[in-house]
């Protein structure tokens, strides 16, 4: 199904899907095994235009239409997941806010320098100890006024690219009163005194994408690095993670469909019973659930993408994309290691990993739970 793509977006989804094939694909289970980000393969990726999809051209960006985005991202999590994760987090969180809040200053001193691939890629700090979801009322960290200066303290977890960002967008308090006009992102460069990125986290899956823990201590930035305009930061930060929503959602559709053509080639070569176990009725069925609701999947996904791109309302949409395809890579991730049977079970397999890696899909850039709160405003506010 390919969503009535145009020629241009058809000719992107093939050069990505050729160059995922040969350069990232085949490193996904040493990138699982070894934790080290496959960095040969992303530093390809700027010159394709992987590492600027949300910037336009004249900062360094390739400023793809959001269907030919999710495509990407797609195509790259079918080839690796901690690979696809990181590029995600690159374009959506650490260079959309920028490409979209950004001072004209601010495009051309930090986007460039990140779409190249020259060794540094972007991330986003949101998620605290103490509030992951509920950012409007958990986030401690501060930014104070000192002269020139805003002054950051404060921890951060669970940020992606964090170790490997040029720059870190950190969402802050700047009014310790509260209220939903309290917080503002500040864009903090990863060389900057008092900045401590903590190892990184001992994690279920998605190993070669690194998660780590901050610290802010006095981390002093010019007062210039505010993006946008002060109190905007929780606007910010929601209308960021509906575009990311819809990053993760394509991330969990390539997962799912990697599983299934991992699981459908072994049901047509494993013999059981005298015959191959794809003429089972019971595999078959399980094919078939896959297929059709990847496909589906597929669609959710797309449809909020291309309401982004007509600069229509999309965020219940990639809500419901989001919620549906996690749950469903969950699912399909489960039945390819049912097909495989002990197999699946082993790492000598690639459905193990794929099943590790599907599983943060239900959990990042807002929960399940949290989806389904969205989705169900939505509905109610509606006639």
């Amino acid at each position: 199904m390919d969503f009535d793509l145009n020629e241009e977006q058809r000719m992107w989804q093939k050069a990505v899907h050729d160059f995922v094939a040969a350069q990232v694909r085949p490193k996904a289970r040493e990138v699982d095994e070894t934790s080290e980000f496959n960095w040969p393969a992303v530093r390809k990726m700027g010159p394709l235009g992987l590492l600027g999809m949300t910037v336009p051209e004249e900062y360094g960006g390739s400023g793809v239409d959001a269907i030919s985005a999710a495509i990407a991202i797609e195509e790259l999590g079918w080839g690796c997941g901690s690979t696809a994760l990181a590029i995600a987090a690159h374009n959506g969180l650490g260079c959309a806010p920028i490409a979209r809040f950004g001072s004209e200053e601010q495009k051309k001193k930090f986007l460039p320098g990140v779409t190249s691939g020259n060794n540094r890629l972007a991330a986003l700090a949101l998620t605290e100890p103490g509030a992951g979801s509920d950012l409007r009322g958990g986030v401690r960290t501060k930014a104070e006024k000192a002269g020139a200066e805003w002054v950051i303290n404060g921890p951060k977890a669970w940020i992606t690219n964090a170790s490997i960002a040029d720059y870190i967008i950190t969402l802050v308090r700047t009014d310790l009163r509260g209220g939903s006009h309290s917080l503002s992102m500040i864009i903090v460069p990863t060389d900057t005194p008092g900045l401590t990125i903590h190892p990184p986290e001992k994690k279920m899956g998605l190993n070669g994408s690194q998660t780590n823990a901050l610290t802010y201590e006095n981390v002093r930035v010019p007062l210039s690095y505010l993006l946008g305009e002060e109190g905007h930061g929780l606007r910010q930060t929601l209308a960021t993670l509906d575009g990311g929503r819809i990053s993760i959602g394509a991330l969990a559709v390539g997962l799912a469909q990697a599983a299934f053509e991992r699981a459908r080639d072994y049901a047509r070569e494993r013999q059981a019973f005298g015959k191959p176990i794809a003429e089972q009725q019971a595999i078959q069925w399980m094919l078939a659930d896959a297929a059709t609701e990847i496909n589906a999947a597929r669609l959710s996904v797309r449809y909020a993408a291309w309401l982004k791109q007509e600069g229509r309302p999309f965020g219940k949409e990639a809500a419901m994309g989001k919620l549906y395809a996690t749950e469903m890579a969950e699912r399909v991730c489960r039945n390819a290691i049912q097909i495989h049977g002990s197999y699946g079970y082993s790492r000598e397999y690639e459905v193990e990993r794929i099943y590790r890696d599907a599983r943060l899909m239900t959990i990042g850039e807002g929960t399940s739970e949290i989806q389904r709160l969205i989705i169900a405003r939505h509905v109610l506010a509606q006639e």
